[in-house]
């Protein structure tokens, strides 16, 4: 079946619902007193999962899109990018807050220089804050070739974000393995795009 206008519209309304929902739950759960005995841990990876998670199926999409050859699917990647964002600022904002406390933000940077994964995580956030920036078709036409070359920058958060998972935990454990696999797995998809890539960097 061809995917069309009005195919995108509902898909698109349910990968909005898909990612708002968790959200929804998120809030009920820590009214609720669902969490364990660490709540401010288990907000801090619910919401990074979260980022993951829609962090791998922007990278679902291009392949997706090829295989079934709908290249309206492609016109969801920002949405899902978007997204992906506003969950890993959640992430950010739940350990600045529940970790350290209001009367303690002005540690966050000291907190964020000392420990190496606190770092990989930084790095995540501040190339998704400037990919959600120029992810306009205005920052688009604006930067020409170099708005590509700077959304590439996609692949360096598939590569950090699952390391930053992975340290975190400090235990070596089923969730961060999985998502460190899909990331992988999802960028072989693009190993040629990204080998030229490379090149012309150097």
């Amino acid at each position: 079946m061809r995917l069309t206008r009005r195919h995108l519209f509902w898909l698109k309304a349910a990968l909005h619902l898909a990612a708002f929902l968790p959200l929804l739950w998120l809030i009920f759960a820590a009214s609720q007193g669902l969490f364990s005995a660490d709540p401010a841990k288990d907000i801090q990876h619910f919401t990074g999962r979260m980022g993951l998670k829609l962090l791998l199926a922007t990278l679902l999409v291009s392949p997706l899109a090829k295989l079934t050859h709908q290249s309206l699917l492609m016109q969801t990647r920002r949405l899902l990018g978007l997204w992906c964002f506003a969950w890993v600022s959640l992430h950010l904002i739940s350990y600045a807050l529940l970790e350290l406390g209001i009367e303690n933000l002005l540690l966050l940077g000291q907190e964020i220089t000392t420990r190496p994964y606190l770092i990989l995580g930084a790095i995540c956030w501040v190339i998704l804050l400037a990919l959600a920036i120029t992810s306009t078709r205005g920052s688009q036409r604006k930067l020409g070739k170099r708005w590509q070359t700077l959304h590439n920058g996609v692949y360096i958060v598939a590569v950090l974000a699952p390391i930053h998972y992975l340290w975190s935990v400090k235990v070596l454990s089923p969730q961060p393995l999985v998502y460190s696999i899909g990331a992988f797995l999802l960028l072989t998809l693009r190993y040629k795009k990204l080998a030229l890539w490379w090149r012309n960097r150097r």
